[in-house]
Formats: C-alpha cells, structure tokens, sequence
C-alpha cells in the first residue's frame, strides 16, 4: 500500500481569511496579527448547514465556537433567548465554569466557525490576553 502523505490542514488561504475576518469583526481587541494566528491554528474552521445543531441544552462543555459568518439562535428551552452573529463567541462560559451548558444554540443560517475543543479554550485563555480579555468581558455582558 503506498503512503498518500500525511492528512493536510487548513490552507494558507483559508488560514489567512479567517485571521482577516477575526480582525474585521473585532472579536479580541488587542490581539496582535501572530495572536490572531494562533487563536485560528488552534481551532478549526468549520462550515455548517442551517438548523444544525451545535450545542445542547444540560450537556458537558467540551467545544466553544467563534462564528466567521452566519448566525445562531440560543433557546432555553422552546424559547429564543439570543440570536448571536458574526463576530460572537458560543460555548465558552461553560467551558471556563466547568458547568453543563445552560443553553443550546442552532444555526439560523450557514455558518462558517471556528471550532475549539475545551483544551484549546482553555489553554487561549491562560496564554492569550486578548482572549481573556474578550471572553471575561463577553461573561460580564451575559451574567
């Protein structure tokens, strides 16, 4: 069997978009261009489909998202609570009060996210101060 090589990430372009889009939408203020960079390389950006559900209500926090394009609907319950759009981070409150998620929140239309594992999430939070600065201030509007 021959070997195909090993398993691509993102392109450089696609890399270079979402660092450009991060910086337009002003998501981490402050953030220098090689933070930028770090805060994409530690994610993945991720494309999905209206209605797709990204988080569930009462569940354990192990992924946030930054939303690149497109826009979700937060529902406790039946009810919509928020509808959050680019530039909004999703997930991360859980994640750094190690509580289940208090909400679930599905795509009102395509999105295009970055996607973090809880690793990630918490490892930005300790070694970024952009992202800690953004992300405590995000939990200051939302309590």
């Amino acid at each position: 069997m021959r070997s195909t090589g090993p398993v691509p990430g993102p392109d450089r372009a696609a890399v270079d978009d979402a660092v450009r889009r991060l910086r337009e939408l002003g998501t981490f203020p402050g953030a220098s261009e090689a933070d930028l960079r770090g805060i994409v390389s530690a994610g993945r950006i991720v494309t999905v489909p209206s209605g797709w559900s990204l988080i569930w209500d009462k569940t354990p926090a192990d992924k946030a998202y930054v939303i690149l394009a497109g826009s979700v609907e937060v529902r406790r319950g039946t009810e919509v609570v928020a509808t959050l759009h680019a530039g909004d981070v999703i997930g991360e409150l859980a994640i750094l009060h190690r509580k289940l998620r208090s909400a679930s929140v599905t795509a009102a239309s395509a999105l295009t996210v970055l996607h973090f594992e809880r690793e990630a999430v918490e490892r930005l939070y300790d070694e970024v101060p952009a992202v800690r600065e953004a992300l405590d201030a995000t939990a200051a509007e939302r309590s």
